[in-house]
């Protein structure tokens, strides 16, 4: 990974176990772009549909939460720079959709050849 900072949004469960979600708005996890990345400490990398992990959680203060800082460092282990960020704005998922567009066509460009 490079040095530029990820925009990731911490999201706690509203039940049991309570755990931790990290989405990552501008990072796509399909090649649409409907859903965005995610990573929890069980199972990891996924994709998740952001609007309906935000409805099914509660916003999670970063800096004063325990456990979304051991997600932060473990992600940071991984080779992550994090820039904490509280919601999901219009031109992140602008940006999302156009990575998933890029990647979309260099793929059809590469099985064309």
């Amino acid at each position: 990974m490079d040095d530029t900072p990820t925009k990731v949004v911490f999201r706690q469960w509203r039940t049991k176990p309570y755990e931790i979600i990290a989405l990552f708005p501008e990072i796509p996890a399909d090649l649409n772009g409907y859903k965005c990345s995610s990573y929890m400490h069980v199972g990891q990398h996924g994709g998740a549909d952001y609007q309906g992990v935000v409805a099914a959680t509660i916003p999670v203060d970063f800096p004063t939460n325990l456990e979304a800082q051991e997600l932060a460092e473990e992600l940071e282990g991984r080779g992550y720079v994090l820039r904490p960020v509280l919601r999901c704005t219009y031109r992140m998922d602008r940006a999302r959709f156009d990575e998933a567009r890029w990647v979309r066509e260099n793929a059809e460009r590469k099985v064309s050849v």
